[in-house]
């Protein structure tokens, strides 16, 4: 089963949570501070990780963004705090999804599997079906398979999230998605998201493409309707 690395300084919730995970039969890692997370995940890297934000030594925010300069790994927020720039900023950063305390198990536990079911292809071997899935849009190419995303043949890291969004609209160049439409393919039916979690998502995507070619300009916004994948 899949591997999680619990960060939280209070006790409390690492055990209660580490303890609804582990009946689901999830591998549970768990550190008390975002310093010795940052460390124990570098050497042993989860397949998910779920943060809180208010911590010592390293807050979670501080902790993602040193992970993001070398991994994709889903991050879950768990945060108490009702500030909106918050949330945008985690999402700007890489983050999957926030959960405000108080939260369910029940619900932590339900878009840990949402989230690592998207996930879950990165990882599977090479084979004759996996090459007839790849997608091919003029100079983009997507490996669905093995969670892989190049532009003009470099590689372009992309969040479990980022992925779907850009799959969803790069499978049918020129054709707007509305901003529901990408909420249905990028979320879990039981995963609330608003309309500008989609924006912030999709001005990360293009940062990210900008930063492997500086003239892409191939996700189009069509305002008060939604996104377009441009077509060759």
């Amino acid at each position: 089963m899949p591997t999680i690395a619990l960060v939280d300084d209070d006790r409390n919730i690492l055990t209660s949570v580490s303890i609804a995970l582990e009946n689901e039969g999830f591998r549970i890692q768990s550190y008390t501070d975002g310093a010795s997370a940052l460390d124990g995940i570098r050497q042993n890297p989860p397949d998910l990780a779920i943060f809180d934000i208010k911590m010592p030594r390293m807050d979670g925010m501080e902790l993602l963004r040193r992970l993001r300069q070398k991994s994709d790994m889903p991050v879950i927020f768990l945060t108490s705090k009702d500030e909106e720039i918050d949330e945008l900023f985690g999402l700007k950063m890489g983050a999957d999804d926030f959960i405000r305390k108080p939260f369910s198990q029940r619900l932590l536990v339900e878009r840990v599997k949402a989230i690592l079911r998207r996930a879950g292809a990165k990882d599977l071997p090479a084979s004759k079906e996996a090459d007839a899935k790849i997608l091919e849009r003029g100079l983009l190419k997507m490996d669905p398979e093995r969670h892989t995303c190049t532009w003009k043949g470099e590689q372009v890291v992309l969040t479990v999230t980022e992925f779907l969004i850009l799959q969803s609209l790069a499978q049918r160049p020129g054709v707007v998605r509305s901003r529901n439409a990408l909420m249905d393919a990028a979320y879990d039916d039981q995963v609330y998201v608003d309309d500008r979690t989609i924006d912030s998502h999709i001005k990360r995507l293009r940062k990210k493409f900008k930063q492997a070619d500086d003239d892409f300009e191939m996700i189009e916004t069509l305002y008060g309707v939604g996104y377009r994948f441009k077509e060759s």
